[in-house]
C-alpha cells in the first residue's frame, strides 16, 4: 500500500481518501441519548450500509482509491506493536480511570485486534463486561449511564477528526464531547501506520490545542489560500493558531479568509453553507450571498512578524482575488425559493464533494439544488441518502481526502 498526503484544491481529481462504512455504533444510539450523540433520529444500519456502499462504489468508479478508517486502525496497531497504548489511551480518552480502567483495559486486551477496533467504535456497554467490586459513588450509578465506551455513530463523518491542508494535516480538537475520541484515532494512524508517511508529515494543527477546530470549516481554495469558518464548532482563537502555523511553515499558503457564520445546527460547518465545485464556481445557501456575511482575510505581515487581519462583506470580491478569478459564480441551494433553500440545505444541498473540477458527487433527495448545479455545467453524480442524511452530513462530510491530482 503506498498513501500520499497532497491537497492544494477542493477540485482536484480526488485519487485517494479515508472513509468509515456505518457499523453497529449506530444500533447503541437510543432516543434518550440521541441529542446528546448529535443525532436527530436513528437510521436503519442494513439501509444505511447500502447506501454508503453505493457512494465508495461512485467513487471507485471515478478513480479514487478507497481507504477505509478501521483498517487503517488496524494495520497501524498490527504494524507497530501499539496494541497496550491504544488500548489504554481508549479508555482513557472515555474518562475511565483507577482500577476501572485496569479493569477495562484487561477486558479489551482478550479481543482480536479487528473486533477490538469494532467494540471501541461501536461502544462497550456495561452489561457486556464481567463485574467487579464496585468501589466509587459514579460506578454505583452505573444505571445512568449503559456505557463505559460511548458508541461514535458519527464516525462515518471522517471530513471533520482531520483534515489534509497541502502535505500536512490538521489534526483536530473536536468541539463536542460525543466526538471528542474521534481525532484520537486519526492521531494514532499518522503517528503508527507505516505507510503514512508520518516523518514527512508536517502537523499545522494538533489535537491537543485546548480551542475546538473541525474538518468541516476546513476548506482547501488553492495552493495560495484557505477559508475556515467560526462556527458553531470552531473557535477563532484555533483559526488563528491555524493560520500562524500555515503562514510560518507551509511554503504556498498566502492566505487565510475566516468566515464568520451564525451558531446554530444547521450552520455547524462552513461546508455546511458553501462547498467549491468548480475553480470559479460553489454553491452556497442563499443566506450567504443576501447577508452581510463577515469574511477575515488574514496575511502574514514580515515586517511585524504577525498576522495582519481585514474585513469584508463582498464574498465575491474576496473569492475573486483569493483564486485570481475574474469572475465568481456562487449557485443558490435549493434556488431562489425560501422553503427549498431551508429544505435542500438541511439535507446538505450545499455539502457536495468534488471528484474533479466541475465534477461532484451529491445526494439524489436535493432535486433542486442538483438541477441548478446542472444548469451551471457541473456533472453530478448523484446517490441514495434516505439514511445516510438522517446524520445531517452529506458527500463531502463522509470523506477526509488524502490526494488530489
Amino acid at each position: 500500500m503506498k498513501m500520499k498526503l497532497g491537497i492544494n484544491s477542493e477540485i482536484g481529481t480526488l485519487k485517494q481518501v479515508v472513509v468509515k462504512r456505518p457499523g453497529r455504533e449506530l444500533e447503541n444510539l437510543t432516543p434518550q441519548f440521541l441529542h446528546e450523540l448529535l443525532f436527530d433520529d436513528i437510521p436503519f444500519l442494513p439501509a444505511i450500509q447500502k447506501e454508503h456502499d453505493f457512494f465508495v462504489n461512485v467513487l471507485r468508479e471515478n478513480g479514487a482509491e478507497v481507504f477505509y478508517l478501521e483498517n487503517l486502525l488496524e494495520e497501524a496497531i498490527l504494524a507497530s506493536d501499539t496494541r497496550a497504548i491504544f488500548i489504554r489511551d481508549t479508555v482513557k480518552e472515555a474518562g475511565q480511570f483507577g482500577e476501572n480502567a485496569q479493569h477495562l483495559e484487561s477486558f479489551l486486551n482478550d479481543f482480536e485486534t479487528a473486533e477490538l477496533i469494532q467494540k471501541v467504535m461501536t461502544g462497550l456497554r456495561k452489561t457486556e463486561v464481567p463485574k467487579r467490586r464496585l468501589a466509587r459513588l459514579d460506578e454505583m450509578l452505573e444505571h445512568r449511564d449503559p456505557f463505559y465506551l460511548a458508541p461514535l455513530p458519527n464516525l462515518y463523518f471522517t471530513r471533520d477528526p482531520a483534515a489534509v491542508i497541502g502535505n500536512g494535516l490538521s489534526i483536530n480538537q473536536m468541539s463536542q464531547p460525543a466526538r471528542k475520541r474521534e481525532s484520537y484515532f486519526m492521531k494514532f494512524i499518522a503517528t503508527h501506520h507505516p505507510a503514512f508517511f508520518k516523518e514527512n508529515a508536517p502537523i499545522w494543527f494538533d489535537r491537543d490545542n485546548r480551542y475546538a477546530l473541525e474538518g468541516g470549516d476546513e476548506i482547501v481554495l488553492s495552493e495560495k489560500a484557505i477559508a475556515v469558518g467560526i462556527s458553531e464548532r470552531t473557535d477563532p482563537r484555533a483559526i488563528q493558531m491555524l493560520a500562524t502555523n500555515l503562514f510560518q511553515k507551509h511554503q504556498g499558503i498566502r492566505q487565510v479568509i475566516a468566515f464568520e457564520l451564525p451558531k446554530e445546527r444547521a450552520f455547524m460547518h462552513l461546508d455546511t453553507v458553501f462547498t467549491m465545485v468548480a475553480k470559479n464556481q460553489f454553491i452556497v445557501h442563499p443566506s450567504v450571498i443576501s447577508s452581510e456575511l463577515k469574511l477575515f482575510i488574514m496575511e502574514w505581515d514580515k515586517r511585524l512578524a504577525d498576522i495582519k487581519i481585514t474585513t469584508s462583506s463582498n464574498i465575491k470580491a474576496v473569492l475573486s482575488e483569493a483564486l485570481n478569478e475574474p469572475e465568481i459564480d456562487l449557485i443558490p441551494c435549493g434556488g431562489s425559493d425560501p422553503i427549498n433553500s431551508d429544505r435542500e440545505q438541511w439535507n446538505d444541498g450545499a455539502n457536495t464533494l468534488a471528484i474533479k473540477p466541475g465534477e461532484v458527487v451529491t445526494y439524489n433527495r436535493n432535486q433542486v439544488s442538483n438541477e441548478l448545479l446542472k444548469r451551471h455545467g457541473i456533472k453530478v453524480h448523484e446517490i441514495i441518502s434516505s439514511e445516510l442524511s438522517r446524520g445531517r452530513g452529506g458527500p463531502r462530510c463522509m470523506t477526509m481526502p488524502l490526494y488530489r491530482t
